[in-house]
This record gives C-alpha cells, structure tokens and sequence, in this order.
C-alpha cells in the first residue's frame, strides 16, 4: 500500500516563520511579515515568532529566502476519515475555485513571461486593471476556515490541496489502491490567467493540468448524497464550490480531465 500525505482535519493554532537574506532591507522584511501575518489573521492562527538571519555572500543583494510551518490540533476522534477506507467509487468531487496561480510552476510562468515579451510593469493582458506583475503575485488563497466547516459537518472523505504538481499528481494522493477520479471542465470557470498562460506559452493541456491548479486550488471527496449540503457549507463559508467530478474505479488511480478548454472559456 503506498504511503500518501493527508490532510487531517486539524485546526491551525500558530505559525513560525523565518526569513533569511545577504541584508536586512526594514521596509522590505516589514510588507513580509504584514503579508504573512494576513495569512495567519485568514486562516484563524497565531503568527508567535521566527528567525530573522542576515547571510552576506550567501543572498545576493534584494535577495531573500522565506519559510515558516503551523502547528494545529484537534479533538481525538473528530478528524477526517483515513481515505484508504473511506472514499469510494461514485464519491462525488467538489472542487473550490482558486484566485490564481497560487504559488506554484512560476518556473514555467517566468519562461512565458520571458517568450512574451512583456516587463511585470507592463498592463496585465488577462487583467487590464493591473501590471503583470502584480497579477501574477495575487496571494494565495487559504482555505482553511471553510474546511474546517466541512470537516465539522462530517460531509467530507478526503481534501486534496492543489499545489506543486497541479491536479494530475496531488488528487491521486488521497485515493486508495484502484480508484482515480473523472473531471469536467466545462463544470467550473478558471481564472484568465490559465488561458493567458496557455495561449502565450504553447502550454498542452496535460501540462497545464500537471502545473497550474487550472482554477481549483481545493478539493473535497465527499459522499454523493451529500453534495448539496457540502456545497452549502462551502458557500456559507465564502468559497466557489462546483461539483466536478466523480471518484471512478482506476487500476492507475488516474485523474481524467475532459473539456478543459471550457474552464478556460473555449470549446
């Protein structure tokens, strides 16, 4: 039986962080930890500390590297379900809508930008309202309140985060030995950004679905008689939720993607 990371239905409680560079810059150490601390205000956890280090000839200058980890906690008995014996065949997916890229395969998104032609400063072609730049650094949606309502509810089997890999290698994660999950695009609406990377990289749509999140950046496996009050609780808790698929039987554990295009507005 292979061995996957799951989610475990926790609540986060506090968060560390540590933030290393050649040189200290105040203002710029200052908006990280304003954003960080957002991020911890969003996700209902304390920011108690970190580890501020100055590395001359390690981070060239205006360079720096950041991390940090949370600490949650829960009720014996109260989390989610172990998914090797919980989500089935005909289990339901229930995606939520991601504002993004998120924070993964800018890598690839720097490669675009650079074929592209266009400076960070120049217009958002997906978003006129604003520089490319910023665009692309919208920060990432944190799910976590939202979640823990599911997880109270007990609607939900299983959360997959969409992250580094996208939904091709992060859904199959959370699935037993046999089964894979079926998605249709045309179910959910992805941010314009996905089709902007698309288009100006020559992005396949396998590869876009194995980088990007493609407009979910979470999903819950829930029973398939308790999708609408899944879905009610998601939306009571300020999520796009959309029901996009299906757990199928799957000697692979495979993740089908039909009608991509359609997320993207084509097709």
């Amino acid at each position: 039986m292979r061995q996957r990371p799951r989610g475990s239905g926790a609540e986060p409680l506090f968060f560390l962080d540590y933030f290393a560079t050649g040189g200290l810059e105040p203002t710029v150490a200052a908006e990280v930890i304003k954003g960080i601390s957002h991020g911890c205000e969003i996700a209902g956890c304390a920011l108690i500390g970190g580890e501020t280090a100055e590395m001359p000839g390690l981070y060239a200058k205006g360079e720096f590297d950041l991390a940090g980890f949370s600490v949650g906690a829960m009720e014996r008995g109260t989390g989610l379900p172990d998914p090797e014996q919980s989500v089935k065949a005909g289990d339901a997916i229930i995606g939520l809508a991601s504002n993004g890229v998120h924070s993964n395969g800018y890598s690839l998104v720097r490669k675009i930008i650079e074929r592209s032609g266009l400076s960070l400063d120049d217009m958002a072609p997906f978003a006129p309202s604003d520089s490319l730049g910023t665009a692309l650094l919208a920060p990432t949606r944190i799910y976590v309140s939202a979640c823990l309502d599911a997880v109270k509810s007990g609607d939900v089997r299983a959360f997959a985060h969409i992250t580094g890999g996208g939904l091709l290698e992060n859904i199959p994660r959370v699935l037993p030995d046999g089964l894979g999950v079926a998605l249709d695009g045309s179910k959910w609406t992805a941010h314009p950004v996905f089709a902007w990377l698309q288009d100006e990289g020559g992005v396949n749509d396998m590869e876009m679905s194995r980088t990007f999140n493609c407009g979910i950046g979470m999903i819950a496996i829930v029973p398939a008689d308790r999708v609408d009050a899944a879905l009610a609780t998601f939306t009571a808790s300020g999520e796009t939720a959309t029901h996009i698929g299906q757990v199928i039987a799957s000697p692979g554990s495979s993740v089908q993607i039909d009608n991509l295009q359609a997320a993207f507005g084509r097709g």
